[in-house]
């Protein structure tokens, strides 16, 4: 059955959509992007990623049965997809390398691609490239694939099985994640949170490649000849990190459970917050006949033109977790945030504190925090449009006073309403003087910033990842300026600007507070940090 391109379905659409299930004659399409410039090289000359694209098609047809063809066939309308070797941010107009365009008008619900499992890079397949006693049960799945992506590239080379897909992976300066940035273009971001996520996940990645692979007790030492430290040296662990951080899909609808995976061909298609298409597996076959294996599998959430560059999302990802990753960030990205840190104040003064100051509520603010299992200095994410109700849950918690409790303890409150105006007050204060600290921090302005990008022959004169930089503190900023400006016109319309507002105790300095951790411990996992965990390769900043 046709789907129709769209309308009431008169015989002008049936003979739309009929046209569209036949295809066009071939080489057309090609034709079409060469006239555009999305199929040549510098002086008009062929872009040698070309035939690396020609050589992954044909491989995943022969090897993987995958029908990519531009014609139809019996049953089988013409592929929707296909690659271009230049795709560009709307926006910014900085280069997002390869990506996938409609060959053809493609309808909401489409099915865009299927890639069979076994064409996939997974720790299943790194564990049949080097045995149990090496992709022991357990082991973390990126450790595995990295350690599969080297050996097949740098190892095995031009007898890799999957040499046709890695042909088609970018080097580290075509992604140009955070983590590999030198320290020039890293001070760009001087006073952003990305800085110490970087340095954080740098030093991390290093210590695995010397725990895993080249330090004492490493593969490299145990197996000298299999792990050749020229062929797996750290400057490919990072490659390779670099790869799956940027590309690799986890899978959730496996029979065996999940996985992570690169999917040759599915990793070309660039991500949008906007888009509701994720990339997922299934097994083979109808629903009543199914042969064992599974495929991964991609429909189209909606309706796209010819030519139009589709998009999967990557996932609700802020601009810093995209820059530490995947070495881009966007402008228009409606789950961008900035953490902000709220703490409360230390029970023991040291020599340098005042006494005076030291919440009286502390000790019980803490073991109530105990008994919830919630740490006593906490990052919440502040969106440009938000920010959570947990956060002002727990700042009434921790600026409560006992004028606020009246000798009750403080486990008898509901932390989610207000318990008294100069509680509210002195919440909403708070994070106005936090979200104002974290300011300071950036050695410019916002204003600063924005003179530089609006100076469009200046701008340019500064690299990609400096021009990324730039855009993402600005970014911060106005985000931070944007959550000010909120709270002081909640803190006006609520009546709760009033100097007769007895201020409540506690503080949220964006920072861990003196004593804090001498006291308290060390401060906990931001949210960047239980993020990354949540995918398997926590960062430690501590």
């Amino acid at each position: 059955m046709l789907h129709m391109a769209g309308g009431e379905g008169g015989e002008s659409e049936w003979s739309k959509a009929l046209k569209d299930s036949e295809g066009e004659e071939a080489g057309t399409f090609a034709a079409e992007m060469k006239m555009r410039g999305l199929m040549l090289g510098k002086g008009n000359k062929e872009n040698p990623k070309l035939t690396a694209n020609e050589n992954l098609l044909k491989w995943l047809t022969e090897e993987g049965d995958v029908y990519l063809s531009d014609q139809s066939a019996w049953g089988l309308a013409p592929h929707p997809m296909a690659i271009s070797v230049l795709t560009v941010d709307e926006t910014t107009n900085e280069s997002t390398g390869r990506g996938m365009l409609a060959r053809r008008a493609i309808n909401e619900g489409d099915e865009l691609l299927t890639i069979p499992l076994r064409l996939c890079m997974t720790i299943d397949a790194s564990r049949l490239t080097f045995g149990e006693k090496i992709i022991s049960n357990g082991l973390n799945e990126y450790l595995a694939i990295a350690l599969h992506l080297i050996h097949e590239k740098f190892f095995m080379g031009d007898e890799s099985f999957w040499k046709p897909y890695l042909d088609v992976l970018p080097e580290v300066e075509e992604v140009n994640p955070t983590f590999t940035w030198d320290d020039d273009d890293l001070s760009f971001m001087d006073g952003s949170p990305v800085v110490a996520a970087t340095l954080s996940l740098k030093a991390k990645l290093e210590r695995e490649y010397d725990a895993f692979l080249g330090g004492d007790g490493g593969l490299c030492e145990l197996y000298p000849n299999r792990f050749p430290r020229d062929k797996f040296s750290l400057k490919n662990w990072q490659w390779a990190f670099t790869m799956l951080f940027s590309r690799a899909i986890r899978l959730r609808s496996l029979k065996a459970g999940e996985c992570l995976a690169l999917v040759p061909y599915a990793d070309l298609i660039n991500h949008s917050p906007f888009s509701g298409a994720y990339v997922d597996a299934r097994e083979v076959g109808d629903w009543l006949f199914k042969d064992g294996t599974e495929e991964v599998i991609l429909y189209s959430e909606r309706g796209y033109r010819k030519m139009e560059q589709v998009h999967i999302s990557y996932g609700p990802k802020s601009n810093a977790e995209l820059l530490l990753l995947y070495g881009f960030a966007l402008e228009r990205n409606p789950y961008n945030s900035v953490d902000v840190t709220v703490s409360i104040k230390p029970l023991i003064a040291d020599a340098s504190s005042n006494m005076e100051d030291a919440d009286p509520l502390a000790q019980e603010k803490i073991d109530f925090l105990k008994n919830v299992r919630r740490d006593n200095t906490v990052d919440f994410p502040v969106y440009a449009d938000r920010y959570p109700i947990e956060m002002l849950e727990y700042l009434r918690l921790m600026l409560i006073t006992p004028e606020d409790t009246r000798g009750k303890p403080i486990s008898a409150f509901d932390y989610s309403r207000t318990i008294s105006a100069a509680n509210e007050a002195s919440v909403l204060y708070s994070i106005v003087t936090a979200v104002k600290y974290q300011l300071t921090k950036y050695p410019n302005s916002e204003e600063d910033d924005a003179i530089l990008i609006q100076d469009k022959a200046l701008f340019r004169m500064f690299n990609y990842n400096q021009r990324m930089a730039i855009r993402h503190r600005r970014n911060e900023k106005r985000l931070w300026k944007r959550t000010i400006s909120a709270l002081e016109k909640q803190i006006r319309s609520r009546g709760l600007d009033r100097e007769d507002l007895e201020s409540a105790m506690g503080s949220t300095s964006g920072d861990v507070l003196p004593g804090d951790e001498k006291y308290y411990g060390a401060k906990p996992r931001s949210t960047l940090e239980k993020k990354l965990e949540e995918m398997g390769l926590p960062v430690d900043l501590r």
